[in-house]
């Protein structure tokens, strides 16, 4: 990530009631952001048209505000982005829905979207409101198996102020049916490789699965392509670090984005992480429903659901 001295620098902090959002709010005010939490949307635009601020601004985005909207929220996330592509980050910070319930009823809090209601209702309705928000997030963290403290310590990989943190890579799959994710640095296109969904026995599963990722690993341009795409990313990383980018997003495409291009993703995002580079691993696709029961490994520090689909 960029430097805390970046005064222009714009978080928008958003997710579920009882994922952390509030957590991450106050840790990134910790690390020397000017933190306002609980921000009503209509206070936005007169935010950013005043004085320019003199350290960075994360702002919260509840769903619980009088005047927040889906749609609202898309158009101002497009507007900013479109006046400045450099300014903002969408964190978004997320949580299995069974996990959520659990820590309502532990705390015996009410939902706020459903205060007569049962939490799993108020949960549904919050996760139908954020739902298109959490697919223009630049970043995502699961809080699902993270304490606060390991939360703290995830989101100062990526925005600690202390010496010059390393550029943080997103590796991430996509359809190219649905169109390309928003914000990539470096496109590639994984439809050359031989196709799991063909295949009865693995069309139901993702490119996670040790049984799709090695079914595609099988095709003999597979071990080449994830070469020869290490080889260049491990030439270019250093390079954009040294340039002083914060930030690089590299995207990877097949038809359906279910099982070619998450394998490659997962593959390349393990690698990196491995070789000491702050990688965050997204699956768009996977993202945009629940998670039905499966052997896949999870991402590191991100962990996603799945959806059938053609891929």
């Amino acid at each position: 990530m960029a430097e805390i001295a970046a005064a222009h620098r714009l978080v928008l902090v958003t997710g579920p009631s009882g994922a952390g959002r509030t957590t991450a709010i106050r840790a990134l005010e910790d690390m020397g952001f000017e933190a306002i939490d609980n921000l009503p949307l209509s206070l936005l635009p007169r935010l950013l048209d005043g004085r320019a601020p003199e350290r960075p601004l994360a702002l919260g985005i509840d769903a619980r505000n009088r005047d927040f909207s889906t749609l609202g929220l898309i158009e101002a996330i497009d507007r900013i982005s479109a006046a400045d592509p450099g300014l903002m980050q969408v964190l978004y910070i997320d949580c299995r829905s069974d996990v959520l319930l659990r820590r309502f009823s532990e705390t015996r809090r009410r939902h706020p979207l459903a205060p007569a209601e049962s939490p799993g209702e108020g949960i549904r309705r919050e996760h139908d409101l954020l739902g298109p928000i959490k697919l223009r997030a630049d970043m995502l963290i699961d809080t699902s198996e993270l304490s606060p403290h390991e939360l703290r310590a995830e989101l100062a990989l990526w925005f600690a102020p202390a010496g010059k943190p390393r550029l943080a890579v997103t590796v991430q799959s996509f359809s190219y049916k649905r169109g390309l994710p928003r914000g990539l640095d470096m496109v590639l296109d994984c439809r050359f490789l031989r196709n799991p969904y063909w295949e009865e026995g693995l069309r139901r599963l993702d490119g996670r699965d040790a049984r799709v990722a090695a079914y595609v690993a099988a095709d003999p341009r597979f071990a080449p392509f994830r070469d020869r795409v290490s080889d260049l990313v491990n030439l270019l990383l250093p390079a954009y670090e040294a340039e002083g980018k914060a930030y690089l997003a590299i995207g990877f495409g097949c038809t359906g984005g279910q099982h070619r291009s998450v394998t490659v993703a997962q593959t390349l995002g393990e690698t990196l992480a491995k070789d000491g580079w702050q990688v965050s691993i997204r699956h768009r696709e996977l993202e945009r429903t629940a998670p039905p029961a499966s052997s896949a490994a999870p991402a590191p520090a991100v962990r996603m659901s799945k959806e059938d689909d053609k891929a």
